[in-house]
């Protein structure tokens, strides 16, 4: 056995030093990016170039390494080059261990400086006022629909959405102890209650559930009172020393969180990109209509279309809509600057890469 494993071993070493050679000059070069960037004031982080980038070694994968693999490891190359330039701050709905730090580290990489938050609008003022380069909130969900605190603050903020990633959403029921012996209490996000409700009402329809700020908070509760149970991921189970009662108890198997990464840059198109936009219409029959009716003259595909009560108490709202297409293209442009005409309300909130 011996015999064969060592030529093959020596092989992988040699590859092994191959690649550190290769990832060294790699650095370099981003070191000088980095200072090109330093004269024009150019962003560190272009989400449209490393959408590119991944999108490209994915399309040149031969195996049989699988292509989500290739590119998380190209995602962490990159993170880690772009952090020899600048490391990002990126803000997030805290305490460790939420789906929402998942998700940062999925879009760009661990070799990053994570902000927890207390809330989704401290995300929104971290990323506004520059404590934070970067935002990251969830959007909405395949279950539960759109996250309103996130679509009203979108309404408001000067940010402007930059990327999304989209990450599936796993919950496990924990306690201190493992076991729902002497638990009184089953806490978790609000979204998170929404999305295991069935098989809570099945199991546990006795027990008290307590919505709090993220279910991370609610691993932190469970860590410190065998009383409580929480309602998170399973790296937030590990981060707060907890014992898993019962692994993916949401009611969707395919359950998936939808974020978008937001800050003060705009970006170029990438090939495959999002629109997003709020809209608000008279109101008038047919208004509504006739505002969408450039996306189907110019060709212009809507993926999403939500709508928020305008809290005017009028019966008046605003419509969240995502289109196909970045802003520079030319079908797009020319669809926007029509609803725009049209609009009695416009506001553009980003035209970033596609999630991979």
């Amino acid at each position: 056995m011996n015999d064969k494993l060592t030529p093959l071993r020596q092989q992988i070493d040699a590859i092994d030093a191959q690649i550190l050679e290769l990832l060294s000059r790699r650095g370099r070069l981003a070191q000088e990016v980095g200072h090109v960037k330093a004269e024009t004031s150019a962003p560190v982080f272009r989400p449209e170039r490393e959408a590119q980038v991944l999108r490209g070694v994915a399309e040149r994968n031969d195996g049989p390494l699988r292509d989500h693999d290739v590119q998380t490891i190209f995602r962490e190359v990159m993170s880690a080059c772009r952090a020899l330039e600048k490391r990002v701050t990126v803000a997030y709905l805290g305490p460790a261990g939420t789906f929402s730090e998942q998700a940062v580290y999925q879009q760009f990489g661990s070799a990053v400086e994570g902000l927890p938050c207390a809330s989704i609008d401290e995300v929104f003022r971290a990323a506004e006022a520059g404590t934070a380069d970067f935002g990251v909130v969830p959007v909405e969900n395949s279950s539960e629909g759109a996250v309103n605190r996130t679509l009203d603050l979108m309404l408001a903020t000067t940010t402007i959405i930059s990327g999304e990633v989209s990450i599936p959403v796993h919950h496990s029921l924990m306690s201190k102890n493992g076991s729902m012996d002497g638990v009184k209490l089953i806490c978790a996000h609000s979204q998170a209650l929404a999305q295991c409700q069935v098989w809570l009402n099945l199991h546990h329809p006795d027990i008290e559930r307590r919505a709090v700020a993220s279910n991370a908070e609610a691993a932190v509760l469970a860590s410190r009172d065998a009383g409580v149970a929480a309602i998170a991921s399973e790296m937030a189970g590990e981060q707060y020393q907890l014992g898993v009662i019962q692994a993916h108890i949401q009611d969707d198997p395919h359950n998936r969180t939808r974020f978008v990464i937001i800050g003060q840059h705009h970006t170029n198109p990438s090939g495959q990109d999002r629109t997003s936009l709020v809209l608000a219409v008279p109101n008038r029959a047919g208004a509504v209509y006739n505002l969408l009716a450039p996306l189907a003259k110019h060709g212009v595909s809507m993926t999403r279309f939500e709508s928020r009560p305008a809290r005017t108490g009028t019966w008046e709202y605003y419509f969240y809509v995502d289109v196909e297409g970045h802003r520079q293209n030319e079908a797009v442009d020319r669809a926007l600057t029509e609803l725009q005409d049209n609009a009695a309300f416009f506001k553009l909130l980003g035209s970033y890469p596609v999630g991979l």
